[in-house]
């Protein structure tokens, strides 16, 4: 079985706990995730089963699409309410305050990682470095907010907000950087995704439903993709991974090769130039 599971995770497990119970609730051998999704967030994971495992780059690369709810006042130390307090403050806001606020990130803006993140310094991960109580400097990165704002009143000091980001943007550092903004403290006390590129939570299931049959095949993924018909000679090459270049096509896009009888056989991707290698051989 060679797809994709799209997944409601619930808030507690981690993408790997996702990931195992899969693999042990469906008896698959080769499961992965395309983006870690904390255990402290709920909403949509999507996982890759068999030759999919080497697709997940698809979805990492994609915007996203979150809601959430802001709480003010406090910093943490994980950037959410699950972690340790270490500073706090006064906190005069109000809704105009927050929405103007939250308009100034609208666009590309440099942020700074949290230390509890999976990303890897010199072979460390951050949330490792963090949890034997260290801090180190974090390259800022660009990203790019589309949409930020409130969708609640500001009340107790908390709000609920939607946000549509990039790839790499960490909505919990998105959370402290509105917070300094308006001059005070600020944390993530709810997170749930909701799309990733053209998935849409309204597609995912919850892991006790979720079913074999609720597989997204390979096949049905890359329906409307290009594709290019070869001869039975080609073919043959394609299975064995040949590369391809302008003698059988010139494009910009990723597309797929298909048999005679309009029978996929491998996923192709730009090499260089108009050279395309094979992804995946169906």
């Amino acid at each position: 079985m060679d797809g994709f599971l799209i997944i409601d995770k619930p808030i507690g497990l981690s993408s790997h706990d996702v990931v195992s119970k899969i693999k042990k609730k469906l008896k698959l051998d080769k499961v992965g995730h395309t983006g870690t999704l904390d255990p402290f967030a709920s909403g949509l994971l999507i996982l890759c089963v068999g030759k999919a495992t080497k697709l997940a780059y698809l979805f990492s690369n994609e915007d996203k699409t979150y809601e959430g709810t802001l709480v003010f006042g406090k910093h943490y130390d994980t950037y959410d309410t699950t972690g340790k307090v270490l500073n706090q403050g006064p906190v005069e806001l109000s809704d105009a305050l927050i929405h103007h606020a939250m308009q100034h990130f609208v666009g590309h803006y440099e942020q700074i990682p949290p230390m509890y993140s999976a990303i890897k310094v010199e072979g460390q991960k951050l949330y490792d470095i963090a949890r034997r109580g260290e801090t180190i400097d974090r390259e800022p990165r660009d990203v790019m907010i589309y949409e930020f704002d409130k969708t609640s009143d500001y009340l107790n000091h908390s709000c609920d907000f939607y946000t549509r980001v990039s790839k790499g943007t960490y909505i919990r550092s998105l959370a402290v950087d509105l917070a300094k903004e308006l001059k005070t403290y600020g944390a993530l006390s709810r997170l749930r995704r909701l799309s990733v590129g053209d998935i849409d939570i309204k597609m995912a299931k919850k892991i006790t439903e979720v079913t074999e049959e609720d597989i997204l095949t390979l096949e049905k993924y890359f329906m409307d993709m290009p594709s290019i018909t070869l001869n039975d000679y080609m073919i043959k090459l394609v299975k064995n991974g040949v590369y391809l270049d302008e003698r059988q096509i010139k494009t910009t896009q990723p597309f797929i090769v298909r048999d005679s009888n309009a029978n996929m056989i491998a996923y192709y991707t730009i090499q260089e130039g108009y050279t395309y290698r094979p992804v995946v051989i169906f």
